[in-house]
């Protein structure tokens, strides 16, 4: 199949780029800005059709969740309508697209995880502007899927992962919020279960579904920040703090577990606990800066 991979330098596709180098029997076609506008409706079905494309994994987003708030017709004009000409291109070639999507789309005031049929109630620009795309998708693409996750991090980019490596080589102590809970995900492992959706849609043996994956387990942010620390023998302390120490533009989530056992008996997945790809994504960050 031919398979279009949209925001192609972020952390998810980065991952998905060095994944296909392994996938036989496909062809993939990795766009970013400039190279592809996925808000110019002219641009993505002339791409799609020079291209062939069968499948399209949208990784593209705009995810400044605190410059949102005021940049909000970018981010609506990226996450929302975006994904309405990617849907629409999607029906046009009757192709699949597979859309990543947030915990963000919950207002975190619950207590137990998130299921993928609980009521969207998002906080900020962020959160609805992702979670209006979700709704086009669903009005417009004729087969998709919608990937909801959280708290992502690779060895590619930016992130929370590589953020308290430099600060924890750099000072000897770091405050971080110890009350919003969730679960870290690696982006290689939300990697090859998207590619093993794609796969099954291939076969002919998928519908159109809203899927929630994150790795395995719960922690709160400095869990994660201690966690790091430990693995990467660090001496920095972590301390924590509430997050009404630092507040932020942006509201977030208190509280944003995904449930997956809908993609784990669905799909037959054995989803990694977040510690276990935690320290794979060390080792290989350390195997890289080896060279």
């Amino acid at each position: 199949m031919n398979i279009l991979v949209t925001g192609s330098r972020g952390q998810l596709g980065s991952e998905l780029r060095e994944l296909s180098g392994r996938i036989d029997g496909h062809r993939f076609f990795f766009c970013d800005l400039p190279d592809l506008d996925i808000t110019s409706p002219d641009h993505v079905a002339s791409f799609c059709h020079d291209h062939g494309i069968e499948v399209i994994i949208n990784c593209a987003a705009y995810t400044a969740v605190d410059k949102a708030e005021t940049d909000v017709d970018a981010a609506f004009r990226v996450n929302r309508d975006g994904a309405a000409v990617l849907a629409a291109c999607a029906r046009e070639r009757n192709a699949l697209l597979v859309h990543i999507s947030t915990d963000y789309v919950f207002d975190g005031r619950s207590s137990t995880p998130y299921h993928e049929t609980d009521r969207a109630t998002p906080l900020g620009v962020y959160g609805v502007s992702k979670w209006e795309g979700e709704e086009q998708i669903r009005r417009i693409a004729p087969s998709y899927l919608i990937v909801r996750t959280s708290w992502l991090y690779s060895i590619y980019g930016a992130n929370f992962v590589k953020t308290m490596l430099r600060l924890g080589a750099e000072r000897s102590q770091l405050n971080v919020v110890a009350d919003q809970i969730g679960t870290p995900t690696w982006a290689a492992d939300l990697a090859k279960a998207i590619v093993l959706m794609v796969e099954r849609y291939e076969k002919g043996s998928l519908s159109s579904a809203t899927l929630h994956y994150s790795n395995e387990g719960v922690c709160s942010w400095y869990d994660f920040a201690e966690a790091v620390m430990e693995m990467a023998e660090l001496p920095c302390k972590v301390v924590a703090v509430e997050s009404s120490q630092y507040p932020q533009i942006a509201p977030r989530p208190q509280y944003s577990v995904l449930s997956k056992s809908a993609i784990k008996q669905e799909w037959g997945l054995e989803i990694p606990h977040w510690r276990v790809s935690l320290a794979a994504m060390l080792e290989k960050l350390q195997q890289d800066a080896k060279g």
